[in-house]
């Protein structure tokens, strides 16, 4: 499998040798260009002098040239050579009669082969006209186009090929973090979890790096509550059960001491408790993965229907929120109230918000948080006949959060005072502590 290090390097060594093979063309193209049209141009200006030359009788016997391999003649209309510059001949003409030059380049002349940059000049001379043809060679153009191609036969592959070798030495460094990376998230996930990952000085890599520890981060702790609470659920589902074989095994081993009905009522007691414990995991798994409904809640009629009588309801608000969700946080709540009430329990309701307020004994400050984890008892309640499972008030609060809002329990003088807060909408923020305060001021 190429990896990456080898893809790049191989893109960088094709884009430089297409560069270079590219420009090595142009390059070519323009000096071969720009050599044959100052050639073009000596040679016409010495047509045009030898034509004027011509014109005013004043014709040397040999005619003036400057540049090496340069040649002039002048030809009558039969072909005869009337002038020529000494780097010809008297009886070779440079070109026959019908000979017509390709855009100025002639391929063929009789004096060698070379192609020749050829221009002419129409004159009278001496009352007869004749034709003045001079000549420059490209013979200097053509080995600097030799030489150039050169250069894109050999030059260029080699020049490519040392690029493409510094760019694999390159990359080999500069991607040397993220192998030690690849090696480090390979031994983290041999090990089953946990570790950290080696984070670079600087640069994006080290904030990949530092974000990928903070994921491994909760994902441990994620990982370690799971533990927790699967060992938990274990251990709270193990007791109505051995307490139903206790009791089955007693009423098998004495099959006379034990009456049927009160057989089937312990039992009984002891599946129910089963059936509130497997309803509230799975209330618990469902948090948050069912979508959110938009309806418009009245709060005291909700507050009402799940009190039933049960607890003192007063005042008045209304919400844009899940119903059903809102009904399960407040019975959680109010069942929990009850519970630990002495005498009552009291339910104040406000806009988006409802608190919950009994007169027990209370929650020490140093429990007020641990209350919500789950299967959490305080000492006081940790009696088998209170009825709880440990996951209500856990739920409340997930279930509240998953709606946007919270549920806390604030400070009071007696009792324990729950506050539900319930923003409008799917997407309402969660409460903050003093929209939290300003809203519990507003239902006490």
């Amino acid at each position: 499998m190429r990896t990456l290090r080898w893809r790049l390097t191989a893109v960088a060594t094709l884009v430089v040798l297409l560069g270079l093979s590219v420009g090595a063309f142009v390059l070519a193209a323009v000096l071969t260009r720009s050599r044959v049209a100052a050639l073009g141009q000596l040679a016409a200006t010495r047509a045009e002098t030898v034509a004027a030359l011509a014109r005013a009788g004043r014709l040397p016997d040999v005619l003036p040239v400057v540049e090496p391999g340069e040649v002039v003649q002048v030809l009558d209309d039969a072909g005869g050579v009337v002038a020529t510059s000494a780097s010809a001949s008297r009886t070779l003409p440079l070109m026959a009669p019908g000979d017509r030059p390709d855009r100025g380049v002639l391929r063929h002349s009789p004096y060698g082969p070379d192609p020749l940059r050829v221009e002419t000049r129409r004159t009278v001379l001496d009352g007869r006209p004749v034709t003045v043809v001079a000549a420059v060679p490209l013979r200097d153009v053509l080995s600097a186009f030799r030489a150039l191609r050169v250069a894109l036969v050999v030059v260029v592959p080699v020049l490519s090929l040392g690029v493409g070798v510094l760019c694999f030495l390159l990359l080999g460094r500069a991607l040397r973090p993220v192998d030690d990376l690849r090696r480090s998230a390979e031994t983290v996930s041999s090990l089953g979890g946990g570790g950290t990952l080696p984070v670079p000085s600087a640069g994006e890599l080290a904030a990949l790096a530092t974000t990928l520890n903070r994921m491994l981060d909760r994902l441990q702790v994620a990982g370690e509550r799971q533990g927790a609470f699967v060992g938990d659920a274990a251990h709270e589902l193990r007791s109505p059960l051995a307490a139903v074989r206790a009791t089955v095994e007693v009423a098998l081993a004495h099959p006379g001491s034990y009456d049927t009905g009160a057989l089937a009522e312990d039992v009984l007691e002891q599946v129910l408790r089963l059936q509130r414990l497997v309803d509230d995991l799975l209330s618990l798994a469902r948090v948050g993965a069912t979508p959110v409904r938009d309806d418009d809640v009245d709060l005291r009629e909700l507050a009402e229907q799940v009190a039933s009588g049960r607890a003192e309801v007063v005042g008045h608000g209304v919400v844009v929120s899940d119903r059903e969700a809102l009904r399960r946080v407040l019975r959680n709540l109010v069942d929990n109230a009850v519970r630990h009430a002495d005498a009552g329990v009291r339910v104040e309701v406000g806009d988006g918000v409802v608190a919950v307020q009994d007169d027990g004994p209370g929650v020490p400050e140093a429990d007020r948080e641990r209350v919500f984890a789950r299967f959490a008892r305080l000492d006081a309640a940790r009696a088998r006949d209170s009825g709880g499972t440990g996951l209500g008030l856990a739920i409340s609060r997930e279930t509240a959060r998953a709606l946007g809002g919270d549920v806390v329990l604030e400070p009071s003088p007696r009792g324990a005072r729950f506050v539900l807060y319930a923003p409008s909408g799917k997407s309402a923020p969660r409460a903050t502590s003093s929209q939290a305060a300003h809203s519990s001021s507003r239902v006490r």
